[in-house]
């Protein structure tokens, strides 16, 4: 079976959201643990990750240097999280392997996602990133080209565009590599945002792609047999924090996109999840699950989390 798992940013941080070197080379470790348990019973799988934490830290840097080095653009910093988080993901992936006798080879592909240039959020960016910062700080970014807004007494914070995925530009490198037998790491963070030109020409853009839209995108190219977006919690659940709150099991996309329609899973969290398996379910006719990390050799074979499958 061709498992597409997609990890979320916050799994490469440490239990209270720390992402230092060492908390993520930590966590990195516990991922591909759960990854090994996958590729001991001769499953085919490919990473894919988001970065929000990472790129935290990389706009924070921007910040504290802009009034002596020009920031670095957003899909440089999503460049450099996903060649950083690949390789800290290789050697994890690699030390568990070996300590199991599990002979498989890894890489890690710099990933490219196409996006429409014509993306009404290239002209209304809506996309919060980063922290808020007093205006004195957020004029030197926007003196640089960012867009900031003001939100009261918080401060500014600064906002994006969030375009749709429409083409994982480097597929077949990504398809040539699961071929050759590699479990490959790839498209981090949705992909690094790039539009085509008029000439033809690509070029990378200052946007956000949703990671978890991305890796369903990346599931159907990779012709993936399901797709697991592991999260910090064992299933979605309706009516949460409320006392009939329900973990659902499996459920058919129908239903979920119902439950989806009444309010039940939250934009920030929950909602992209259900959004993107609903996506790859809808397209394929195959199954996507939302679990916990330590469930999902379970969930690939159908017996654990939130199960979603065609109507």
């Amino acid at each position: 079976m061709r498992v597409l798992l997609a990890l979320g940013g916050n799994a490469m941080t440490n239990a209270d959201g720390r992402a230092r070197p060492e908390d993520q080379i930590e966590a990195a470790g516990v991922a591909m643990a759960a990854v090994a348990g996958l590729l001991e019973h001769d499953h085919d799988v490919v990473i894919t990750h988001g970065n929000g934490p990472q790129v935290g830290n990389l706009l924070v840097k921007n910040e504290l240097a802009a009034a002596v080095v020009p920031p670095v653009p957003l899909d440089w910093c999503g460049a450099q999280t996903q060649a950083t988080l690949g390789f800290v993901l290789l050697d994890a992936l690699d030390r568990e392997l070996a300590s199991r006798s599990v002979d498989r080879r890894c890489a890690a592909l710099v990933t490219r996602t196409l996006v429409d240039a014509d993306d009404e959020g290239f002209t209304t960016p809506t996309k919060p990133i980063g922290r808020h910062l007093p205006e004195a700080e957020a004029r030197v970014l926007m003196d640089h080209g960012e867009t900031w807004e003001d939100r009261g007494e918080k401060g500014w914070r600064r906002v994006v565009a969030s375009p749709e995925p429409r083409e994982i530009l480097d597929a077949p490198a990504v398809l040539a590599l699961i071929e050759a037998g590699f479990v490959v790491v790839a498209n981090g963070g949705g992909g690094i945002p790039h539009v085509r030109r008029p000439d033809g020409s690509l070029a990378g853009v200052e946007a956000v792609i949703d990671k978890d839209l991305g890796a369903a995108l990346l599931a159907q190219t990779t012709e993936a047999d399901v797709l697991v977006i592991a999260t910090d919690v064992p299933n979605a659940v309706i009516r949460w924090g409320e006392p009939d709150a329900e973990p659902l099991g499996t459920v058919t996309v129908d239903q979920l996109r119902a439950y989806a329609a009444e309010g039940h899973f939250a934009s920030g969290s929950m909602g992209p999840k259900v959004d993107a398996v609903c996506r790859f379910v809808e397209a394929t006719g195959k199954r996507g699950v939302i679990t916990s990390l330590d469930q999902i050799t379970a969930a690939v074979a159908g017996d654990a989390g939130t199960v979603v499958v065609p109507t």
